[in-house]
């Protein structure tokens, strides 16, 4: 795999400006990361300065730097991803001299070992996650910013969105995933409209169910349910005035809340929502033919292509009168806060793993939609389920990766399963849910 350096030349000088303020993060003082802040913008303005010189006197000066040039890069990865950074390693080191080594972790231990390891000067470089987990490591202090610079321009707004948390952008991302509505063309061979026309055109199809969604008995699924709750304009939180999550404001308390709680109830007493179909069950009957509708990822879009079903991937119906606006979830690299080599670590995330070639291959892996939308838009065009997924996911939020957000699932859920069982008035039943959450996040 050859990758292509032609954006090194603003970066070489943004990265070099920039390396001190990035090696300050996570020291837990406020004025050290104020002044990071500051020293990445003074970097970005003088960087712009160099769009003018060569790519190639910019990789000569990275060829004399013996920062850029020496020491080495430890790598987390998961092992879809390792098989792709084993191949761009390569080219990194032939093209820099600086060797990259890449462990293969278990992706749902990465975070956890990650926080424990990076202070004691253990952890790698450079890990792979998912955005969501930024606020436990920007508050554990293990994480730097990574300074896209113009380069932000080029990915997916709500790859970079999701990567930035409080002002600072913490992640070079490289997958979109959000959920959407897999419909058995056979069975439906038109979209529904809303959630009405659905369950209408499910019942006329004579299928054990009109409608599968995986639920649980006692936690519902509220990452599942949440289109639909948000077109009842009830998102989990509101928002600042710069587009970020305030936790400040359980948005989901309002009114709508309490409309999308009656709903719930409506949909548990109807059969529609069931919560002794998980989701294994519920992927199971989609794949045998009960049902011409499933709300699911792309994770089980191959399942059901083996079964023999012809899928189509289509927006997700509204319940409510406002759009069904699922979360998105953005996968990307994060730098450690003690990294010993940021500045060849910001080169080879924002110039090998940032490249067209490299994201479409992490693409052609793990099957989710690129982040940069030059990959973006050549998998839309190659791949109609992606392009659904993709469509669905231009309605998508990112998943809130503020710390509160940890105060509020187990809540959300149980109270959600209450509603559907019928275990009491739902909108008592809501209420008492956000006044619950509220005390766990105060």
């Amino acid at each position: 795999m050859t990758v292509n350096t032609g954006r090194f030349t603003t970066m070489t000088a943004l990265l070099g400006l920039g390396a001190l303020a990035l090696t300050s993060c996570g020291s837990g003082d406020d004025s050290a990361d104020a002044g990071s802040a500051e020293s990445a913008d003074t970097a970005s303005t003088d960087a712009e300065s160099t769009d003018t010189e060569s790519t190639d006197a910019a990789e000569g000066e990275a060829g004399e730097s013996g920062e850029a040039a020496s020491g080495s890069l430890t790598i987390w990865a998961d092992a879809n991803r390792a098989e792709v950074l084993n191949e761009v390693a390569e080219d990194f080191e032939t093209d820099t001299g600086i060797a990259v080594e890449i462990v293969q972790q278990d992706f749902e231990e990465i975070r956890d070992q990650f926080v424990s390891q990076v202070p004691t000067g253990e952890g790698p470089d450079i890990a792979v996650g998912a955005h969501d987990w930024l606020g436990v490591l920007v508050n554990n202090g293990v994480v730097a910013p990574v300074e896209l610079g113009d380069t932000a321009e080029d990915f997916e707004q709500i790859a970079v969105d999701a990567w930035t948390y409080e002002g600072q952008t913490y992640g070079l991302p490289y997958s979109i995933e959000n959920i959407a509505l897999l419909r058995n063309t056979e069975l439906a061979p038109e979209a529904p409209a809303d959630f009405d026309e659905m369950i209408q055109m499910g019942e006329e199809a004579g299928t054990e169910y009109p409608f599968l969604v995986g639920l649980d008995p006692n936690e519902s699924d509220p990452y599942h349910l949440y289109p639909f709750q948000t077109s009842f304009g009830a998102p989990v939180f509101g928002t600042a005035e710069d587009g970020s999550y305030d936790s400040s404001q359980l948005a989901m308390a309002d009114a709508g809340g309490e409309e999308f709680a009656s709903w719930l109830a409506e949909q548990g007493e109807a059969g529609v929502l069931n919560l002794n179909i998980d989701g294994d069950l519920a992927q199971e009957s989609f794949n045998d033919g009960n049902s011409p509708f499933f709300l699911t990822g792309p994770w089980n879009v191959d399942g059901a292509q083996e079964a023999g079903i012809d899928v189509a991937v289509d927006p997700i119906p509204a319940a409510g009168d406002q759009d069904a606006q699922p979360f998105a979830g953005v996968q990307g690299f994060f730098l450690s806060a003690q990294s010993e080599n940021v500045v060849a670590a910001s080169n080879f995330l924002i110039n090998y793993v940032g490249t067209a070639e490299v994201q479409t291959a992490l693409y052609e892996t793990g099957g989710r939609a690129p982040a940069l939308t030059e990959s973006f838009e050549q998998a839309l065009r190659e791949d109609e389920i992606v392009a659904g997924f993709g469509e669905v996911g231009t309605e998508a939020v990112p998943m809130p990766a503020i710390p509160e957000m940890g105060a509020v699932w187990d809540d959300w859920g149980s109270s959600q399963a209450a509603i559907i069982k019928g275990d009491g008035d739902p909108v008592d039943l809501w209420q008492t849910m956000s006044e619950d959450i509220a005390s766990a996040i105060d």
